[in-house]
Formats: C-alpha cells, sequence, structure tokens
C-alpha cells in the first residue's frame, strides 16, 4: 500500500536496525504508552529477537504488523500492530505509533484506515478496538476520526512502564459501521 510520501511496509521487509532506531528516536515518549515493546528493543540483539518473534506470531495468525515508511527517505515512521485476535468472535485490538516528527499529518490515521480494511476484508473481523491512555488525545483523535465510538472506560486495565494500572479509553468500531 503506497501512497504519495508514505507506504505500509510488512514485517519481512524491517531490518532490526532501523525498528531500533524508530523506537530509540521516540523511547521517552512511547514509553508510557508501549512498554512491552520498548522494554524489548533495549539494543539491536533484543530488538533482532522481538521481531524474530512477531514473525512468528504473524506466521500463527494471532498478531500481525505494520511499519509506515517515508517513500523519499525509505526510513520507518511508525508502528501499527494488530493484537489480542479472537477468531470465535471475530474481534481484535489495534495499536500505532508515529515517530514525532510526522505527528499531526494525518499519516497515521490514513495508515490505521488501512489496516482496518485488511481487519475487515482480510482476517473477517466483526469488531475492531483501539485502547488509550486517558490522556493519549492525538490516539483518541485518530480513532474517532476512523470512525470508533467511545464505549467507555476501562478502569486499571493497563500496567504502565512503572508497573501502576492505569484506566483506558475503549473505542471500538463494527464491521456494520465500517464506511
Amino acid at each position: 500500500m503506497e501512497f504519495s510520501n508514505w507506504k505500509l511496509d510488512k514485517i519481512e521487509n524491517i531490518r532490526f536496525e532501523e525498528f531500533f532506531d524508530l523506537i530509540e528516536n521516540n523511547r521517552n515518549r512511547i514509553i508510557k504508552t508501549f512498554p512491552v515493546t520498548v522494554s524489548n528493543c533495549i539494543d539491536l540483539k533484543a530488538t533482532g529477537e522481538f521481531i524474530t518473534k512477531n514473525i512468528q506470531i504473524e506466521i500463527e495468525r494471532t498478531g500481525y504488523y505494520f511499519y509506515v515508511r517515508n517513500i523519499e527517505t525509505n526510513n520507518l515512521i511508525g508502528y501499527i500492530g494488530i493484537k489480542k485476535i479472537d477468531y470465535n468472535i471475530s474481534k481484535c485490538e489495534l495499536f500505532y505509533f508515529i515517530d514525532n516528527h510526522f505527528e499531526g499529518k494525518g499519516i497515521i490515521s490514513k495508515a490505521v484506515s488501512e489496516v482496518i480494511g485488511f481487519c475487515f476484508n482480510e482476517l473477517k473481523m466483526n469488531k475492531i478496538f483501539i485502547c488509550t491512555s486517558k490522556i493519549n488525545f492525538g490516539s483518541q483523535q485518530i480513532a474517532l476520526k476512523n470512525g470508533f465510538i467511545h464505549e467507555g472506560t476501562l478502569r486499571e486495565e493497563f500496567k504502565n512502564h512503572e508497573g501502576v494500572l492505569e484506566d483506558i479509553n475503549y473505542y471500538g468500531l463494527l464491521k456494520s459501521d465500517y464506511k
């Protein structure tokens, strides 16, 4: 999937070094909302193990990973994943972030829209959900812009990087609501 200045790339095209650089350049900003990814990418070796594990997750069809790549520089600028896939009730969770230099340009919102299409059309999901930190207004806007409905707040549902349980906002999108 290619657009004017970015494209979605698949996990098999990702080099450990470039994913590590994306995490490293955004580490302080995303540690609160991506503690597992950040803790698994502390150096190149750990990042390689993380990507290798994620390749296996894709093979097992229990998760999928997409990477936003700047076409002009060929650098990774974003990361989108599908997790918590429940094929019995056709439901999955999306997560995403974009490099701080590309925030506010609509790139991640459009990329999320493409992954939503993959979830409904390829994975045959009935519902996609997004969980955001209560203070992550950018992520909330992406969910709303893509047609998700704020279904409520889940209390003490997410363990942050400090081990503290936090409330999260839960957004859902049904296939019947998908445009």
